[in-house]
Order: C-alpha cells, then sequence, then structure tokens
C-alpha cells in the first residue's frame, strides 16, 4: 500500500537483511517504547511517533510490531494504513476486522465488540499516517479507562496536533539523523555488507551530509548513487555541486511523497509556506523577517482579536507543528529564533511557486527568460551580479505587477544597477545584501512600499518620509566608520510616516527630538538608537514600543573625560516595553568610572519588561537590586563586563520570574543566592568566565541546562558532576565539547 507519509506502509515480518539499515539511528527509540508498551498494565494506552514526512516513523512503528517482545507481549496485532483520504467512520470496522477477521455482526455492535476484544485480549493497533483528530473521537467512545490489561494504540504522524491528544500518554518526537547515522545509512544501502572503498568515503560523507539527516533522501540518493559509476571523480561531483542531478532527481521523486504536506495544509498556510522558498536553500530565516515579509505581502488573515504580528507567529508555529518548517535555533525563551525548509520541502515549494506563478527566482543567466516571468508578481535574485545585466532589470520592467523584489543572495559589496522605474507597485524591497553608495532615489516613487531594507552608509533623504505606507525600515552599515561626535541622524521628517512598525539601523543611529504634537502610534521595534536618543521628547513619542536597542559608542578619551550618557532616566514613558538591549560598543575598563548613568530606581523600569540584555556597562553588582526585583524578567543577558567585581550577592526572593540567564566575559568570582531567589530559573549560561569559582547552591538540583563555555576547572567540574540536568561543556582550547 502506498504510504502517504514518504515510507511503506506495508506489514510484513520484516527480514534480517533489512534490519541493520532501519534500524540506524532507531535502536535507542525502539528499546525505550517497546518498554514502554510491554510494561504498561492500567487502561487503554495511547502512544505517538511524531516527526517529519520521510523520517522514520513508520520504519521504527514495524521495527517495535515485530520486535520479539512485543509479538511475545500481545495477544492479538493490528496494523491500519490511514492516510489524508482515510474515512474516520471506518476506523473500528478496520481494527475489528484484523483483530477479530470473523465477527460478521451488523456494524452498531462494532464498538461494544471492540471493547471486548481490547479488554479480553492484550491488543496492540498500530495506526500509521493519522491526519484527522477525528480518528479518536470513535476510539475514545470505548471508556479506554476500563480497559485494564495492557491494550495499546501506537499512532504515527506528522502533525503535532495529532500526536498530542488528550488521551496521549507519550508523545515520542523523532529528529533527523546525526552526520555518522547519515553516512552508516548510506554506505549500507550502496554497499550492502561489503566495505566501502577508502577513496569513496570522503565524498561518500559529504553526500550524506548533504541529505541533511532525512532517511528518506538517504535512502532515495543512495538508490540512484549504486546505479551510477562508483569513481572518486564521479562522488566528488556529486558531493560538491549544489544542485547536482543526483539530488534534483532524488528531489523529484521525493516530491511526489511530500507533495500532502503541502495540498492539505489548510488554505491559510499554503502562501506562507510557499513563501519559505524564496530563500536560498538551506538558508535560515530570522523569525521577525519571515514574519514581517508574510505581514507586508498580505498573506494573513486578519484577526480584530490579534495583532498582525501574533497571527503571523501562530501561523508559522503552526507550519512547525505540521513538520514542514525546521527550527534550527530557538532563543533563549524557547521561542523560534529562526526558522528553514528542508532541502526536499524547499525544491518542492520551488516548483509548486513556478507553477502556480507565486515566485520567480533568478540564480543565473538562464533563469532570465521572458515567457517564466509573465505575470509574474516576485523576483527573488539569488545572485546580485546579475544585476549588472541589462536583460534582467529590462525584465522586470516589462513585468509592471511586480509587488516583491528580493536579493537574498550573499553579500555583494560593490554597487549593481537596479531598475525601479516601472515597479509601482512594489511593496517589499529587500536589498540587504546590495550596498548602495547613494541612495536609489526611485525608491521613493513607490509609494505603495511596506517593506524596505538595505545597505547603506549615509544619512537617509528627508524625502524618505514620502513612503507613508512603509511598515518596516531596515538599514545596514557594513563598512561605516562611525563618529562618536556625529553619528548618523534620522531626518526629523520620519515623524511624519504614521505607519512605521519596525525601525532597525545596524550601526548606532540618531532619531531627532520630534515637533510638538509628532508621534509614532505603531512603532513596535527601534534597534540600534544612538543613547543620545533617548530623550523625554522622543520617549514620549513611541508609546507603544515593545522592543528597543540601545548602542552607546565612547571615544577612548570617555574614560576621563566623557560625562556618564543618561539613557535609562526616561524609560519609564515607554510603558508597553518588553524587551530592552543597552550597548556599550567599544566599553574601556581601565578606570574605575563607569561609562553609563547606574539604572535608575526600580519603580522606573517598565513593570512589563521580560528581556534584558547589557554589555560593557561596567556597573558594579550593587545596582542589580534594581532589577532583581522586576516583576516579570524572564530573560537576563549581561555580557562584556555589563558588572563588574568579585562578588555577587543575590537576596533572598530575587528573579522570581527569571528562567534564563547568561553570563559572559565576567570578572565575577563569587556568586551566591538565597534559596528563595531563581525559583523559575531554568537554563544557565556562563561564557568566558575566567575567574569564577562559586555558583549558587540551588542550581545544582533545579535547573533544566546549564551550558559552560571557557570557564575555570573549578566550574567545569562541577557542573560535570550534575547528573539529572542537561550540561554542555565546552572549552577552546581542545575546540571539544562534551555532552552529558
Amino acid at each position: 500500500m502506498t504510504d502517504h507519509s514518504g515510507e511503506d506502509h506495508a506489514t510484513p515480518a520484516i527480514s534480517s537483511d533489512e534490519n541493520k539499515s532501519m534500524l540506524v539511528g532507531l535502536s535507542d527509540q525502539v528499546n525505550k517504547i517497546t518498554a514502554t508498551l510491554k510494561d504498561w498494565k492500567l487502561s487503554l494506552l495511547f502512544v505517538s511517533i511524531f516527526g517529519m514526512t520521510g523520517i522514520g516513523k513508520t520504519t521504527l512503528a514495524k521495527q517495535i510490531f515485530e520486535h520479539p517482545l512485543i509479538t511475545n507481549r500481545f495477544d492479538r496485532r493490528a496494523w491500519i494504513d490511514l492516510g489524508p483520504n482515510y474515512r474516520p467512520e471506518n476506523i473500528m470496522h478496520d481494527i475489528v476486522a484484523q483483530l477479530d477477521p470473523d465477527f460478521d455482526k451488523m456494524p452498531g455492535y462494532l464498538s461494544m465488540h471492540l471493547f471486548k476484544l481490547l479488554s479480553s485480549k492484550r491488543c496492540l493497533v498500530v495506526l500509521d499516517g493519522v491526519w484527522d483528530t477525528k480518528v479518536f473521537d470513535y476510539l475514545l467512545r470505548l471508556s479506554g479507562d476500563k480497559i485494564k490489561n495492557g491494550s495499546a494504540v501506537l499512532v504515527t504522524t506528522t502533525l503535532e496536533q495529532v500526536a498530542v491528544f488528550p488521551h496521549s500518554y507519550k508523545v515520542h518526537q523523532m529528529g533527523l539523523l546525526n552526520e555518522e547515522d547519515s553516512w552508516s545509512l548510506l554506505r549500507h544501502k550502496v554497499f550492502d555488507e561489503m566495505p566501502c572503498p577508502p577513496e569513496l568515503v570522503k565524498p561518500g560523507k559529504k553526500i550524506a551530509e548533504n541529505c541533511e539527516g532525512l532517511p528518506l533522501t538517504i535512502v532515495t540518493v543512495a538508490d540512484l548513487l549504486s546505479k551510477l559509476e562508483k569513481s572518486p571523480d564521479c562522488w566528488k561531483k556529486i558531493a560538491d555541486e549544489e544542485e547536482n542531478s543526483v539530488f534534483m532527481d532524488a528531489y523529484d521523486k521525493m516530491s511526489e511523497v511530500l507533495f500532502p504536506n503541502y495540498d492539505y495544509l489548510p488554505h491559510h498556510l499554503k502562501e506562507p509556506f510557499l513563501y519559505l522558498g524564496v530563500f536560498p536553500m538551506k538558508k535560515s530565516i530570522p523569525h521577525s523577517k519571515i514574519v514581517n515579509l508574510w505581514i507586508s505581502e498580505g498573506f494573513l488573515e486578519q484577526n480584530p482579536l490579534s495583532t498582525p504580528e501574533n497571527v503571523a507567529a501562530e501561523c508559522l508555529k503552526d507550519l512547525i507543528s505540521r513538520s514542514v518548517v525546521m527550527v534550527p535555533q530557538q532563543s533563549t525563551s524557547n521561542k523560534v529564533k529562526t526558522c528553514r525548509l528542508h532541502s526536499v520541502f524547499w525544491h518542492m515549494c520551488i516548483k509548486e511557486a513556478r507553477k502556480n506563478k507565486f515566485f520567480h527566482v533568478v540564480k543565473r543567466y538562464a533563469d532570465i527568460v521572458a515567457e517564466d516571468v509573465e505575470n509574474q508578481t516576485r523576483f527573488c535574485i539569488h545572485n546580485n551580479m546579475l544585476f549588472g545585466i541589462e536583460d534582467l532589470n529590462n525584465l522586470i520592467a516589462s513585468t509592471s505587477n511586480v509587488s516583491s523584489l528580493l536579493c537574498t543572495g550573499p553579500y555583494h559589496q560593490y554597487p549593481v544597477p537596479i531598475c525601479l522605474d516601472h515597479s509601482k507597485l512594489l511593496r517589499i524591497l529587500d536589498a540587504l545584501t546590495v550596498h548602495f553608495y547613494l541612495f536609489p532615489i526611485d525608491v521613493l516613487k513607490l509609494v505603495e512600499l511596506r517593506y524596505l531594507s538595505l545597505s547603506y552608509n549615509q544619512n537617509l533623504p528627508s524625502s524618505i518620509s514620502k513612503l507613508l505606507n512603509l511598515e518596516c525600515l531596515i538599514v545596514s552599515r557594513p563598512l561605516s566608520i562611525i563618529s562618536v561626535e556625529k553619528p548618523l541622524c534620522l531626518p526629523i521628517e520620519i515623524w511624519d510616516m504614521k505607519k512605521l512598525k519596525h525601525v532597525q539601523f545596524m550601526g548606532s543611529n540618531q532619531l531627532p527630538n520630534p515637533s510638538e504634537g509628532s508621534y509614532l502610534p505603531n512603532l513596535l521595534t527601534l534597534s540600534d538608537m544612538s543613547a543620545r536618543s533617548c530623550t523625554k521628547s522622543v520617549l514620549e513619542s513611541i508609546p507603544n514600543l515593545k522592543k528597543l536597542g540601545i548602542q552607546i559608542e565612547l571615544s577612548p578619551e570617555a574614560a576621563t573625560n566623557q560625562e556618564p550618557s543618561s539613557c535609562f532616566d526616561h524609560i519609564s514613558h515607554l510603558e508597553k516595553l518588553e524587551s530592552l538591549k543597552c550597548v556599550v560598543v567599544n566599553p574601556s575598563f581601565n578606570t574605575t568610572r563607569i561609562a553609563v548613568c547606574p539604572p535608575p530606581p526600580l519603580s522606573v523600569f517598565p513593570s512589563g519588561l521580560k528581556k534584558l540584555s547589557l554589555s560593557g556597562l561596567g556597573y558594579p553588582w550593587e545596582e542589580m537590586s534594581k532589577i532583581a526585583l522586576l516583576p516579570n524578567l524572564e530573560v537576563l543577558k549581561l555580557r562584556s563586563c555589563a558588572f563588574r567585581g568579585p562578588k555577587w550577592d543575590v537576596e533572598d526572593n530575587r528573579f522570581l520570574r527569571l528562567e534564563f540567564i547568561l553570563i559572559e566575559d565576567s570578572d565575577l568570582v563569587h556568586w551566591t543566592a538565597g534559596n528563595r531567589s531563581f525559583p523559575y530559573l531554568d537554563c544557565l549560561s556562563i561564557k568566558h568566565c575566567y575567574k569564577l569559582q562559586v555558583v549558587p547552591r540551588q542550581f545544582s538540583f533545579d535547573l533544566g541546562k546549564i551550558q559552560v563555555v571557557d570557564c575555570t576547572p573549578l566550574v567545569v567540574n562541577w557542573a560535570k558532576k550534575l547528573t539529572k540536568i542537561d550540561v554542555r561543556v565546552h572549552s577552546s582550547w581542545d575546540d571539544k565539547t562534551l555532552k552529558k
């Protein structure tokens, strides 16, 4: 039977020849789930296996289904293939048909008979490829709490909402294979029991690595490899070429298997999912960027009870829960920091987008073909050099309804011409990887623009205020040398851009004081703002700001001549502030003077502050008492001697909501805390603390995770002895990570 999730669902016993390859990376998981099923003696047990299509869910379930401990434990077993087109109302009939093939009573007796079967016989039912929780509506009628003989239901699914349905006792989420297991599986599939020739090991490992840990990709690529010449030159070419025909053929084959993941997405998720394909393959995308782009594109359904940002975040969360989007990096509060597509999904998105004229990717000159771009509204340029070719600009100019131009290739430091004369409907110009020596005046004609990002070293022109619909403004200055006396300034006309939500300058910028009555009511994010802009009039005029980044540039003589910067005095005006970051870019600690005035009293800080990141401020640890009582603080990051001194004593009942703390590049020696402090702390990260000798005693018992990087042997040894905590120790001296 065809597997709708990309794996073979057939249920015959697994031959011994297949066991080795099928158990690669699975043996521990088989043993854990088998032990759970074998030892269960209470009410009807539900166990779910959850993960991406092709990750090995069915293979794992088969291994469990045919395991000797399972065949001996259960009197009767049933394996039901479902898939996206399965009719939930058939579930009881299909289970009974396998558990008791002789049963031929009327359908009305199915529920009663299945209950008797599960109660009188110890039964294992595998539901492979569940796409709809309605299946469980029928099973939950069985009064499973009255079935107490160890009967169990094992579920495989790509959907988190299916995996965590209310009666699930254990959810087992499968991960991708590591590089070692990927190579082991590829090698076995290509050479079976024969050894791999030594000259093929290096390119073979690279090929396995390029499969990104997905067993379905590895097996498909291995099948194609086994039919080709097994020579170093052939394998090296396959390993080194990003779009080698072997991988392209493999992706084409797998696209048929993966397509239901896209086809059965709810309508409101299809465009956001396809949009992830505009970024280069294997490219991680910051959460904030994809959220802002989705909003600017107008993909999202409006919700009067929520903000567009929250709607977009929920949309991304939903795609992740459906196992079609990966999360390579989480934030300190376990939220999504970056996301991306696995290469097999990326390839499918490109094909589907091309077919539907959703976007057009230009990677090489051959992609500049007129018939391919007719009626296209989005162009994704993966090679910025191509802007130097007149044909590309002519092609874009010939398509008058272009709404998005995204330059997502590698950063290009030399100027290239981008023709925008005919793109009057452009909503998005993402050109952060294109260096503009002069501001592109044509941009000012794009009155529909919602999202603008570019690399530019000078002050923005006052005419930027013509972009009245602009919501996101991102400017990078990668080559700038910023004068402390004359920081780059935003024009005062920026206060006329009432729709601005997110303003990010990568490098200190100064926001001018507004004229009387001017304010930005929708501004939510303001990054890398000069401390000189932290005036009362500025902060009063951005009342809804949620995220603020302050950057302080010090001159070499600042340590002796410059008055301490005062950037917190008026912070109380930001009543909705949730995240605050303050960085001294070039701190000097050759003096006891501090560069920034101490924090104000606790009452001045916004009470809703959840995340605080400080770097290079040089405060004495005694000033921490003003932060320790913030009622909603969850994340605290202290870098580059944000606080100085050998001793930090934390009083009782402090940091009552803190979940994560980072101390990096600190001269701290002795750190103690009252027993009732840090009650919710889950993660501690200590980096480059070369003097630290003592940490709070309760951290040995109460934490979930500890990270230690380049610290004293005393701290390293303390961390290694913790047996019930996820401890990661890294030393750059031997460049070796020790993971417990």
